[in-house]
């Protein structure tokens, strides 16, 4: 069975990706779960090579990247991304465009899924990247028909804009109506539903994420735990 690294549930974007789009494709994986520590970021170097998560291992081989992982997992799993060749190649681009793209939103959004924040100001640049993402949403939502970005079914595409829905909930961002009920259609998943609940169920805190909150804006809720 795979072994799949992730960091806490509350703050870890990019852990969320793999693990929403094996939960949703039905691929059996062994959850390993560990939390930020309250130092460096990069404390995972005893698994990872690059001392980040997320992480898979499949028996000898071990992949680290949230992108490598998904096209790892392609490779068995054929519905990992879309068949028909053009809603390929669309969800291919938008996800490498999530990969490295959207600095201002991931900046100055942090994902912090057990807090509600009401931002402060909303700078140019992240105006941008809302723009940009509403504009891309609604592209592939029109192109292949939806509920999906690709289509009627869900893909890597899909897992990748997973933690972007979660950022639309958090800070209250404003989107044109198919764009909020695409993220809304997300947030509603099996898998996103479990995710959530299982963050606010953890008490760890890191202070650099809880002080990323606060510049942002204030917050007005926090529904997680205590210790």
């Amino acid at each position: 069975m795979f072994k799949l690294y992730i960091a806490n549930k509350n703050y870890s974007s990019w852990s969320l990706r793999p693990w929403v789009l094996m939960r949703e494709l039905g691929i059996p994986f062994d959850e390993q779960l560990r939390p930020f520590n309250d130092g460096p970021t990069l404390a995972f170097g005893d698994v990872s090579p690059s001392g980040r998560f997320p992480c898979l291992i499949d028996g000898d081989t071990l992949v680290w990247d949230s992108l490598a992982i998904a096209e790892y997992l392609a490779e068995s799993h054929e519905q990992v991304w879309p068949a028909d060749k053009i809603a390929r190649a669309f969800a291919r681009s938008a996800a490498a465009e999530m990969h490295s793209g959207f600095p201002h939103l991931r900046n100055i959004c942090g994902m912090n899924v057990g807090i509600r924040v009401e931002l402060s100001a909303i700078p140019d640049g992240l105006a941008n990247d809302i723009a940009r993402i509403d504009a891309l949403w609604n592209d592939g939502l029109t192109r292949f028909g939806g509920p999906f970005l690709a289509g009627e079914t869900f893909t890597a595409v899909d897992a990748f804009f997973s933690a972007v829905a979660f950022r639309v909930q958090i800070y209250d961002l404003k989107l044109s109506a198919p764009a909020a009920a695409y993220a809304q259609g997300l947030l509603a998943l099996p898998s996103m539903q479990d995710w959530y609940a299982a963050a606010l169920k953890e008490t760890w805190r890191k202070a650099l994420y809880e002080r990323e909150a606060l510049a942002a804006g204030r917050i007005v809720a926090d529904y997680r735990q205590t210790a």
